[in-house]
């Protein structure tokens, strides 16, 4: 069965650009689940950070959940 990866990625509206992507550690089963904890991390992150250096830096997070390429196809 096909695994959805879930990748975050640090972006910022002041420099215009993201970071490169990071890999969650944990493949999931379905889209659903790949989704809702994209959205937790992302808030858990913008915790993280805090309020003045997002605000600074006009911070956000992008995810992305996407299907696992397998080595044969």
């Amino acid at each position: 069965k096909m695994k959805i990866l879930l990748i975050l990625y640090m972006c910022s509206y002041t420099a215009g650009s993201c970071l490169p992507g990071h890999q969650w550690p944990n493949k999931f089963d379905d889209m659903y689940d790949c989704m809702q904890t994209g959205y937790l991390e992302s808030i858990k992150k913008m915790e993280e950070v805090g309020r003045k250096d997002v605000n600074k830096y006009e911070f956000f997070i992008r995810f992305a959940c996407v299907e696992e390429q397998s080595a044969n196809t």
